[in-house]
């Protein structure tokens, strides 16, 4: 029976990001909505091993960002080069384990490119991750001979001859542990930088008698790293223009392919969606066949079942809207929300934490919190429960077929019965029995000869 190999992957993420121009650490700053590191980690999620991260400026908060993963911590104190920072992470590191050497500063590595690499790494053989640029300008080169690959030279240790050559390393590779072990104890740091390159371990490979392998990424912004807020922008739109092609593929239409933003995991769970400009979806979002989202919506950790639309500049948050129902223009669905089928939300309402039945509408204006509302409810423009006294929340009950006024506030805890109807302008602070009209309003009184008060 084959032994399993061991994977442990070391992520390289002690720089602060001196040209970010932020006080953040770098690894920290998001593509998508997710921290560059976390992406890095959640790359290697397949594999089942060992994460180590190497961590230094702004080391709490990176592990902060990253406390719901499993991951050991290891500080590189002094940042002496790459084949320094790796040192720090391989005291755990037996001799068969296969090490994968990755960077926090480059979030778009894919899962199956990574695949590639730990395949096949044995005591005879490792894998490098290289690419071909137009402009190969600050990359080191990856010096070939008719044997394979024979080492790796940084671009200010490079003669002209060797700056001319276009496939570069991405400083990603898969190799022995007990070989990495060995070379890291013979690097040297007599080069342009003063520092110890964990390139250096290639040309110890091959003198070694190990063959390279070279795997290559599906496309060079996968394995771009970031320097800048300008590359992390760039990035940032190529990871939303691949979501929008995926997305069409599934079958969802786009009213801009470049304007959309995922930032988080887009579901689609039928044909036909519609997503219009410059809709933004955070968190876990599911949709359903023939929901439309209009233009400038932001919607966060909700469900939405098939056939609603939810109208532009709407606002939905950790609830759940049925199917059929319509929510908006310009509404906001706080969390713990559920509409069932067919219900109604219209422009200006904001509902939170609240149950709205089958069919019933809320169109105008009104604010709903803490509520439990039956089916076909009608509830008027300018409605409001009062939910809150300054200390506690409480509830408001309207069973099945209630018509509310509009105007009428709802001092909870209080409770409508089934096929009442609350006349305009009702403040309503006991239950009101059902099948009747409930009103209650203040004497309408005119005093003649008034007259409005002037400035001196």
């Amino acid at each position: 029976m084959k032994h399993q190999m061991d994977i442990k992957t070391i992520i390289l993420a002690a720089g602060k990001g001196t040209r970010m121009g932020s006080n953040r650490a770098k690894v920290l700053h998001k593509i998508a909505g997710k921290p560059m590191l976390q992406r890095a980690v959640e790359s290697v999620e397949d594999l089942d091993g060992e994460v180590i991260v190497v961590f230094g400026h702004d080391g709490e908060q990176v592990k902060e960002s990253l406390a719901p993963f499993d991951i050991s911590w290891v500080e590189q104190a002094e940042q002496l080069g790459t084949g320094h920072a790796v040192q720090q992470g391989i005291d755990e590191v037996k001799d068969d384990d296969t090490v994968l050497i990755l960077y926090g500063d480059v979030p778009l590595i894919k899962k199956s490119t990574l695949a590639k690499m730990v395949s096949g790494v044995d005591k005879t053989s490792m894998s490098l991750l290289t690419v071909n640029l137009e402009n190969p300008t600050g990359y080191g080169r990856i010096v070939r001979s008719e044997s394979g690959i024979q080492k790796i030279v940084e671009q200010k240790d490079a003669t002209v001859l060797e700056l001319e050559i276009a496939e570069v390393n991405t400083g990603i590779m898969a190799v022995n542990g007990g070989l990495l072990v060995k070379w890291l104890s013979a690097l040297k740091s007599d080069n342009a930088q003063n520092e110890y390159y964990l390139t250096d371990i290639i040309e110890m490979a091959v003198n070694d008698g190990v063959s390279i392998k070279a795997v290559h990424p599906q496309c060079e912004e996968e394995v771009q790293g970031v320097n800048s807020k300008s590359q992390l922008n760039k990035l940032e739109r190529h990871f939303q223009n691949e979501t929008a092609e995926w997305l069409m593929d599934e079958g969802a239409i786009l009213g801009d392919a470049s304007r959309i933003d995922v930032r988080g995991n887009l579901v689609l769970k039928g044909l036909d969606v519609y997503i219009d400009c410059n809709v933004i979806f955070e968190g876990h979002v599911e949709l359903g066949e023939n929901v439309v989202i209009g233009a400038n919506s932001i919607i966060t950790d909700t469900i939405i079942h098939k056939n609603a639309h939810i109208k532009p500049n709407s606002v939905l948050e950790n609830c759940v809207i049925g199917s059929n129902c319509t929510v908006g223009p310009f509404a906001r669905i706080r969390p713990g929300t559920v509409l069932a089928d067919s219900a109604h939300v219209g422009n200006f309402v904001e509902i939170k934490k609240s149950n709205v039945g089958e069919g019933s509408k809320i169109s105008h204006l009104s604010y709903i919190g803490d509520a439990e509302i039956g089916s076909k409810v009608n509830i008027g423009a300018g409605t409001i429960t009062c939910n809150y006294d300054g200390v506690n929340k409480f509830k408001t009950v309207i069973e099945d077929d209630v018509f509310i006024g509009s105007g009428t506030q709802l001092v909870a805890p209080v409770t409508v019965r089934k096929g009442a109807s609350i006349g305009a302008g009702t403040t309503l602070t006991k239950e009101a029995p059902e099948h009747a009209l409930t009103l209650s309003r203040s004497k309408q009184m005119t005093l003649k000869g008034w007259k409005k008060p002037t400035k001196d």
